[in-house]
């Protein structure tokens, strides 16, 4: 019989693929692009610093730094050593915004966030229904802007609309990938958890931040604190402990 975690998990999957509809059939132009990418910043750094760390150390406070800098790390690595075709800046074309690199960086590092979203979901309700149905309206309530930020990157660095929504379906099979996980071996989310932060905070500290930090002027700093200030603001109105 189909678990209620696994229906939920279901539904905020969708939410990301509702979040990338919205863009890619709304036309929105390249110009605009920019702004999104610097409220996706903003999201995903306040999201590994203020949520995915805190929960790691409470897990374990030794073993977590460790594991959130063997994340960051072993994505560094990757990017400059074992797939060095997609340097930074290798295929950026005059017309784009953003570097290919880039996108699929990004992509690479919300699906393994998007994987927890689904762990903390099963979390929650291998504890009690009340917490799973705290948790699951927490992370539904940013699966649209993440499937939205996730299509404009592709965008932005010049894939087609159809490449932009495939990258979101690809995040909403990570959350219901993550649902299962926790069915199947719950013990390891205390290691997963921490190097998912560290690939977190990279992608936004070392990808997004300096692609945003291109544009001269107040206005996209403005805009990356919007994003920060968006998460502060679900945090506030959907507590998820």
């Amino acid at each position: 019989m189909l678990k209620l975690s696994l229906l939920l998990g279901t539904i905020a999957a969708l939410a990301d693929v509702a979040g990338a509809l919205v863009l890619v059939k709304a036309r929105i132009g390249q110009r605009y692009l920019r702004y999104f990418v610097a409220l996706g910043a903003g999201f995903l750094m306040a999201t590994s610093v203020l949520e995915m760390l805190p929960e790691s150390l409470k897990l374990d406070a030794k073993l977590a730094p460790v594991l959130v800098m063997a994340g960051y790390c072993a994505l560094h690595f990757l990017e400059h050593t074992i797939v060095p075709h997609f340097h930074f800046g290798e295929e950026t074309h005059h017309h784009e915004f953003m570097s290919a690199h880039t996108s699929y960086s990004v992509l690479g590092g919300l699906a393994v966030h998007a994987l927890f979203d689904g762990v903390a979901i099963g979390s929650g309700f291998a504890i009690n229904s009340l917490l799973g149905w705290l948790i699951f309206l927490a992370i539904f309530l940013h699966k649209a802007p993440e499937g939205f930020t996730m299509a404009s990157v592709m965008l932005a660095s010049g894939s087609s609309r159809r490449t932009a929504l495939f990258s979101a379906v690809a995040l909403a099979a990570a959350t219901l990938a993550g649902v299962l996980v926790i069915e199947l071996a719950p013990q390891m989310v205390r290691y997963g958890l921490p190097v998912s932060a560290g690939v977190a905070l990279y992608v936004a500290a070392t990808d997004l931040v300096p692609e945003v930090n291109r544009e001269p002027g107040v206005k996209m700093a403005l805009v990356f604190f919007a994003g920060v200030a968006g998460f502060l603001l679900l945090r506030m109105l959907i507590p998820t402990s």
